[in-house]
């Protein structure tokens, strides 16, 4: 039995309404901070030691920045503060002497809007209504409004009821206020077999799975052809800052991390129709890292936009978590030789990928999908004696995958007839 913790992000549906209100608890965040930091200074020059969040809850706990909040709310922000001078003594400490301590939030004259948490005395769900009462501090507390009442909407596929709400937080992004409700929930889910399967992460095929006697393709047209589509219309924009490029994108994000989830929930279906428990994927922590001289890596034009555009870890993250709720564990391997190597008998040739989306091995004469292929060597990782059976197994399944394509209008993965058949 393993505990989980998520958080899921919701908008805000009664924006307008609600605020003035959120925006006083942002800039009232931001204060409490600073006021903070300028104790924390105050000590440093007097005894050399940064006071810990004991020490400034102590200290700090009758002031009037303090009281503009609710007491747990207040409590994390100096807690946030003292975990980032933590976090610079340790950067010191490990030799990083450009590490600067946590600053004041100030922009100019003004103060920014802070994130303010709630921790559970501090907020009331309503999940029947989708709402959330947000306690105020005492100073900001008028005689008709003791509390922010903030209507929400979340994903679809996100049901808070099936969770343990432990905190929810205000955050301010792209010009309005969003809530992230942090979750907690105990899993023990029996994993749907013992069968391991092998992902590959690409550019024209977002991820090739390989089962070891079959074969999906999720094909990412859908995704770059937002990404091309959002980038010319933002280039128009006057201005970068502009209401109308903020929507832009807002609305890139919110399509990019819908099909991201989509893709996710796909691969992981497929996994417990097929009895798979282990889910191999190739490991792409390096595609954005600088070439031998040291200068970004440059993937031509194209390719520059395509993976500026995509967020690799983020997808992992998903399936991670999709994953774990079916009981399917998640192993992330090296993608070396991946794309050399043949999968059926284990010969490796740089120049076996003879056109883009074609392997041919010399050896064995075996022809496959190369994303296919790329799949199969990552699910071998963890089962090596596969690649040495002498290519004996039927192979027509590595050059025949299935595949699957993005439906805009029901916003799933689905077989491919499927959704050309229902295009106009």
């Amino acid at each position: 039995m393993s505990r989980t913790i998520r958080t899921f992000e919701a908008r805000i549906t009664n924006q307008q309404q609600v605020r003035d209100d959120l925006d006083q608890l942002g800039w009232a965040a931001s204060k409490l901070w600073n006021v903070g930091r300028y104790y924390a200074q105050e000590q440093w020059d007097e005894t050399g030691e940064i006071p810990d969040d004991g020490e400034l809850k102590a200290e700090l706990k009758s002031h009037e920045r303090y009281t503009d909040l609710h007491s747990q709310s207040s409590q994390r922000i100096l807690e946030e503060l003292a975990e980032a001078f933590n976090g610079w003594f340790g950067k010191r400490r490990n030799g990083d002497d450009r590490a600067r301590p946590p600053g004041y939030r100030k922009n100019g004259d003004s103060h920014p809007r802070s994130t303010v948490s709630f921790k559970a005395a501090g907020f009331k769900h309503d999940a029947q209504f989708t709402r959330v009462r947000l306690s105020k501090g005492r100073n900001l507390k008028e005689h008709r409004s003791d509390f922010i009442l903030c209507e929400y909407q979340t994903r679809p596929d996100v049901d808070l009821t099936e969770w343990d709400i432990q905190q929810v937080r205000a955050v301010y992004k792209r010009d309005d206020w969003r809530l992230q409700f942090v979750c907690r929930t105990t899993i023990d889910p029996e994993p749907p077999g013992d069968g391991v399967a092998g992902v590959d992460l690409g550019i024209c095929n977002f991820a090739a799975v390989s089962f070891g006697d079959e074969s999906v393709l999720y094909p990412g047209g859908a995704l770059k052809e937002d990404e091309y589509y959002f980038t010319k219309k933002k280039a128009k924009c006057d201005d970068s800052s502009s209401r109308e490029a903020t929507r832009l994108d807002r609305k890139r994000s919110g399509r990019r991390t819908h099909f991201l989830h989509a893709l996710s929930k796909a691969i992981v279906e497929e996994c417990v129709k097929r009895g798979v428990g282990t889910l191999v994927v190739g490991d792409l922590g390096g595609i954005r890292k600088d070439d031998e001289n040291g200068e970004p890596r440059d993937w031509g034009d194209h390719g520059n936009l395509d993976l500026h555009g995509w967020a690799f870890d983020r997808f992992t993250t998903l399936l991670d978590y999709k994953a774990e709720a079916e009981g399917i564990d998640v192993e992330l391997v090296s993608e070396r030789d991946t794309s050399k190597s043949c999968s059926a008998c284990g010969h490796t040739e740089d120049n076996q990928r003879v056109e883009r989306g074609l392997y041919v091995c010399e050896k064995c004469d075996t022809v496959a999908n190369a994303d296919v292929n790329g799949a199969e060597n990552i699910r071998q990782k963890v089962l090596p004696s596969l690649a040495t059976d002498g290519g004996d197994r039927d192979n027509g399944w590595l050059a025949q995958p299935a595949v699957r394509l993005f439906d805009r209008d029901e916003g799933v993965f689905a077989p491919r007839e499927q959704v050309v058949n229902r295009e106009p």
